[in-house]
C-alpha cells in the first residue's frame, strides 16, 4: 500500500491532512471526524471492514451473552445460578475442565492448544468436508487467521536464501495481506481477479503471473479466497480442481483463506473446502499437494472479530515442517479463550439441546440479514449512476466499481490521494460514513471501487443507501 504524499497546502481546503485522508482509506477515523461528526448530531457508522459487532449485529447470545457459555467461563460462580441451561452448564464444565486448574487464566495443558479443542476442530472439517477424515496432529491454532498467515510467511521468507520468495495473489486481495508480505519481505506477485465474470479466478492469468514473476522472485505459493474477500466469488469444484493441478504442476504450496465459508447465499451456490476437492480427487494429488487452509471465529455468523482466534489445517507438509510450525506458536502459547470461542463455532448446540433454537433462530437471522441486504444493496448500486456492481454470492462485502468525473480525478491527484480515498474522505466527512477504499485491495485506476460491508441491522444499510445516494449525487453535480 502506498503512502500519500504531501499535498500542497494551498489546495488541501477542507479535505485536512494526509493523514486524516489515509485514515480513511484504512477505514480508521481521526478524532477530527469524530468531533465533526458529532456537531453534525450524527453517529459514525462503519461499513469498512468485516466487523459484524461494530456495524450494530448482536453476538450469538449461546456464546457470550450473560450467563451464556464464555461468561459462565470467566466466571464460574455462574454454574450455581438456577436458571442456567443445562447445555450450556455442562458445555462449560467441559471446557473449564480442559483447561489447566480449571480456570481459563492457566496455560493451555498441552503447548500448542488445548487437545478437546483440537479434537473438536478437526471433528468439525471431517462433518464438513462429507467424511474426508481430519487429524488434530494437523491443526495449529493462532490469534486469528492473519497470525497463521503470519507463521507461513515467516517459514517461506526463510526458505530461500539467495532469491526473493513470491505469493501468486489474488487481486482484488484482502486488504490485510500487503503489510503481513512485506514484514517478511514476501513479493506478492498479483493476478487478477475477472470482474467481468463475477471476480473468478482463471487459472490462465494465474499461468501469466507466473511466469512474468521469475526471474525476479522464486514464487514458492498460491494464495486463494474462497469465498472470495472482498469479492463475495464462490469457487465452483471445476475450477478449484483446476487451480489444484495448477499447483501440483508448478510445485506450489496452495494457501486457501475460507473465513467466509458459513455465508454463503448465491443461488445454486455451496461451499467446497479445498481439502474436500484435494482429497476427492484421488491419488496422486491427494497425497502430493501441499495446502494450508484458514479459518477464523471472525466468520460471518460467528463474528467475534475481537477475540482473536483461528486455526490451520496443514495438509502434506513435510513432518518437520509441520512440527516447526506448532512450535512457532507453542513458544506463545496460544490463548485459552479465543480457544473455546472457537470450539464453541465448530461444535454447536444440536437439536435437543434447550439452547439449539435460540441459536438456530439467531443463525437464521444472520444468514438472512446478509442475503437480503446483499441483494438490496448490489441492485442499489447498479441504480446509482456510474456505479456497477457485481452480484455476490458469498461473504461479507459488496466491491462496486465507480466511475467518476475527470475533474474530481484530477482534484484528488492534486491532493496526493486516490480518487477512491478521495471518494470515501468526502463521504465520511459530509455523511459520517466510513467505507473502505477499493485502492487498499490492489486496484489502483482506472480501476475505481469502494469496499461496503452488508453484514448490518437492516435499518443501519438502509440509512447508509440513503446517505450514499445523496452524497453520490451532490457530487456528481459538483463535478459536471
Amino acid at each position: 500500500m502506498s503512502s500519500v504524499q504531501q499535498p500542497d497546502s494551498r489546495v488541501v481546503g477542507r479535505m485536512g491532512d494526509p493523514e486524516k485522508l489515509q485514515s480513511a482509506a484504512t477505514g480508521e477515523t481521526t478524532q477530527e471526524v469524530r468531533e465533526d461528526a458529532k456537531k453534525a448530531s450524527r453517529k459514525v457508522i462503519h461499513l469498512s471492514s468485516a466487523d459484524p459487532h461494530r456495524a450494530g449485529m448482536a453476538p450469538l447470545s449461546f456464546v457470550r451473552q450473560v450467563g451464556e457459555v464464555l461468561a459462565v467461563c470467566l466466571y464460574p460462580a455462574l454454574l450455581d445460578e438456577s436458571g442456567l441451561p443445562l447445555d450450556v452448564r455442562q458445555r462449560a464444565e467441559t471446557l473449564l475442565g480442559a483447561c489447566g486448574g480449571g480456570s481459563v487464566g492457566s496455560y493451555s495443558t498441552c503447548s500448542w492448544g488445548l487437545p478437546q479443542v483440537l479434537r473438536s476442530v478437526s471433528e468439525f472439517i471431517t462433518r464438513r468436508d462429507g467424511g474426508v477424515e481430519s487429524h488434530p496432529e494437523d491443526i495449529v491454532f493462532s490469534t486469528g487467521s492473519q497470525k497463521t498467515l503470519w507463521l507461513v510467511f515467516h517459514l517461506m521468507a526463510g526458505a530461500v536464501e539467495t532469491t526473493q520468495t513470491g505469493v501468486l495473489t489474488p487481486v482484488p486481495f484482502p486488504h490485510t495481506l500487503p503489510a503481513l508480505m512485506e514484514a517478511y519481505e514476501v513479493e506478492l506477485v498479483p493476478y487478477q481477479l475477472m470482474e467481468d465474470r463475477g471476480w473468478a479466478v482463471d487459472v490462465d492469468e494465474m499461468q501469466r503471473a507466473l511466469k512474468a514473476a521469475r526471474g525476479h522472485c522464486e514464487p514458492r505459493a498460491v494464495y486463494v479466497s474462497n469465498p472470495g474477500n472482498p469479492t463475495g466469488h464462490v469457487q465452483d469444484r471445476k475450477t478449484m480442481e483446476a487451480v489444484i493441478r495448477f499447483a501440483a504442476a508448478e510445485g506450489l504450496v496452495l494457501l486457501a483463506e475460507e473465513v467466509n465459508q458459513d455465508s454463503v447465499f448465491g443461488q445454486d451456490r455451496e461451499f467446497l473446502s479445498y481439502k474436500r476437492v484435494l482429497f476427492e480427487m484421488g491419488k496422486p494429488f491427494s497425497e502430493t499437494v501441499e495446502l494450508v487452509s484458514f479459518h477464523s471465529i471472525s466468520s460471518a455468523c460467528m463474528g467475534e472479530c475481537g477475540l482473536r482466534g483461528g486455526y490451520m489445517e496443514v495438509i502434506n507438509l513435510e513432518p518437520q515442517v509441520k512440527m516447526y510450525l506448532r512450535n512457532m506458536q507453542a513458544s506463545r502459547s496460544p490463548p485459552v479463550l479465543p480457544q473455546l470461542a472457537l470450539e464453541l463455532m465448530v461444535n454447536p448446540p444440536s437439536p435437543g439441546d434447550p439452547s439449539y433454537q435460540t441459536y438456530a433462530q439467531e443463525i437464521l437471522h444472520i444468514k438472512t440479514t446478509l442475503s437480503q441486504n446483499a441483494q438490496r444493496a448490489c441492485e442499489f448500486l447498479n441504480d446509482l449512476p456510474g456505479v456497477t456492481c457485481q452480484p455476490v454470492m458469498a461473504g461479507v462485502f459488496l466491491y462496486p466499481r465507480l466511475s467518476l468525473p475527470s475533474q474530481m480525478i484530477e482534484e484528488a491527484e492534486m491532493l496526493g490521494v486516490k480518487a477512491d480515498v478521495f471518494y470515501c474522505q468526502r463521504f465520511l466527512e459530509e455523511e459520517g460514513v466510513c467505507l473502505g477504499a477499493g485502492s487498499e485491495n490492489g486496484l489502483d485506476p482506472p480501476n475505481i471501487h469502494i469496499r461496503l460491508c452488508v453484514l448490518a441491522p437492516h435499518d443501519t444499510l438502509e440509512e447508509v443507501l440513503a446517505r450514499l445516494r445523496s452524497f453520490h449525487l451532490r457530487l456528481l453535480s459538483r463535478f459536471p
